[in-house]
This record gives C-alpha cells, sequence and structure tokens, in this order.
C-alpha cells in the first residue's frame, strides 16, 4: 500500500508535465519578443487556461502523495523511484506527443533505470 503513494506521485507529476506541454503546442504559445507587461499577460492567460491549471493541481496533488511517501519511506529509499518520472515523460512524449525518439535517450534512460534499481535494491 505504501507504494502506492510513490506510483501516485509519479502519475500526477507525469500527468502535469505532459498536460502542460500538449496545451502549450496546441495553443503555440510563445512570449511576445518586447515589454514584461506582454510577456505577463501572456502567461497569465496561460496560466488561467483550463488544462495547464489542471497540470498545476496535478504538481500540488502530486507533493500531497510525496508528502505521504516521505512519512512511510527513507528518502534514499523513496527518491530514486522519482527517476522514472523521465522515462515516462519519454515514453508518453513519443506516443502522445509526437516527438523525437532517438537512440541516445534511450541508452539515456536505460542508465537511470539501472541506477534506480540498483539505489533501491543494494
Amino acid at each position: 500500500m505504501r507504494y502506492l503513494y510513490i506510483f501516485a506521485t509519479l502519475f500526477f507529476t507525469v500527468y502535469g508535465q505532459i498536460v502542460m506541454k500538449w496545451r502549450i503546442n496546441i495553443l503555440q504559445f510563445t512570449l511576445p519578443q518586447n515589454g514584461i507587461i506582454p510577456k505577463f499577460v501572456a502567461l497569465i492567460k496561460l496560466i488561467f487556461d483550463p488544462f495547464i491549471f489542471s497540470g498545476f493541481l496535478s504538481a500540488f496533488v502530486a507533493s500531497l502523495f510525496w508528502m505521504a511517501a516521505m512519512s512511510k519511506f527513507e528518502i534514499t529509499q523513496a527518491y530514486p523511484f522519482m527517476s522514472l518520472a523521465p522515462a515516462i515523460v519519454f515514453l508518453l512524449g513519443i506516443w502522445l506527443l509526437n516527438e523525437n525518439f532517438t537512440w541516445g535517450k534511450v541508452i539515456g534512460l536505460a542508465l537511470i533505470i539501472i541506477g534506480t534499481i540498483v539505489t533501491v535494491k543494494f
């Protein structure tokens, strides 16, 4: 049951990243080139987009689950699981966002996963 806290943290963290990138792509968001006021206004509009707002809310929910995980694990045991987030984001980014697949990324993520296993098991 305690691993549910870690997996929920991962789920909500990944959801937030994927939904924000997806929505920014759809809105074709770029910051205005000149002036702090136009940049601020553009960011405010983006923040209040319902999907992006859900990404921020998701980050908050992830932090609540992370606090629960910290009550059940030593941080040195729980934190390595967070390194699975880049692997999950990579796979979902390719599948849902049509991002580039490269073997360099695959090798890097494999090393991260191996490192996670070594850190948690030994």
